[in-house]
């Protein structure tokens, strides 16, 4: 394996993100007054509750786990799906498909260098300035190894649960509906929208072994070190769980992906 080629696209996928800066500030911005929502949102929802501790969460816990959860979003996502609709609509895939590499491998390491630059523009000044506020309330340790192991990990389940959805382009044509139905499913079952601590039990149970849950939930959890993820405790199992999804989006995505593209048409041909 060629190391330098992936290197390569990964800094074209970085710059290509520092070219559009008006968009990612504009998308900061957004994300600014969704967090003031939530929070006025969560503020009234234990001012009602009575107590200070809803499902094991005190207020404080559940800001700080939903703000690095829309960080982390901003982090982890891709936009594959709008790409690959549009470059099959105008005929353009065709010029990927015939490049000498396999097409899922081009679009990953383009993808990791946004990933990258959104990293230090998003998450980072998040995650400091977060830890600032609450005067260090997360553990700098050994659990950062284990959240940046859970989020490569993470990296890989998202992105191919976005190519799952995106190969299905080359039946539809235009996936607009399918794909805000993955965003929903993904954010609600993820625990990005709602911490999965709020969930029912019986809903929870089932929740816990899906690869959603291994998008955002396990790898703020690792981070945060909460009860079940920590050494000893459950992480390993948060681990090879994520391992486990890895292996499996991988290979049934490669498969789907050589099945459809003997069924693709562009502009009828």
């Amino acid at each position: 394996m060629n190391i330098k080629k992936y290197l390569a696209l990964t800094r074209v996928g970085m710059m290509e993100k520092l070219h559009y800066r008006l968009g990612t500030f504009v998308t900061l911005f957004g994300n600014l007054i969704y967090l003031v929502l939530i929070y006025f949102l969560w503020k009234a929802i234990y001012a009602s509750s009575g107590t200070d501790r809803v499902n094991g969460m005190t207020l404080n816990d559940t800001l700080i786990y939903l703000v690095l959860a829309t960080a982390l979003f901003n982090f982890l996502e891709v936009f594959i799906v709008w790409d690959m609709s549009r470059e099959i609509q105008s005929g353009s895939i065709v010029l990927k498909l015939l490049k000498p590499m396999k097409f899922r491998s081009f679009a990953f390491w383009s993808y990791i260098g946004e990933n990258i630059m959104s990293f230090f523009l998003t998450f980072l000044p998040t995650f400091i300035i977060i830890n600032i506020l609450t005067h260090g309330s997360i553990a700098l340790g050994i659990n950062l190894l284990f959240f940046v192991i859970s989020v490569v990990m993470a990296l890989v389940i998202n992105f191919s649960i976005d190519m799952i959805v995106a190969t299905i382009c080359l039946y539809t044509e235009s996936t607009w509906g399918l794909n805000m139905v993955k965003e929903c499913i993904v954010l609600l079952l993820s625990g990005a929208a709602i911490p999965l601590a709020f969930f029912p039990d019986t809903l929870r149970n089932v929740v816990q072994y899906l690869p959603f849950r291994c998008i955002y939930d396990t790898p703020l959890n690792v981070l945060l070190q909460k009860p079940g993820y920590t050494i000893g405790d459950g992480l390993l199992f948060s681990l090879v769980l994520q391992l486990i999804w890895c292996i499996v989006l991988i290979g049934a995505g490669n498969l789907f992906w050589k099945i459809s593209l003997k069924r693709i048409t562009v502009n009828g041909g």
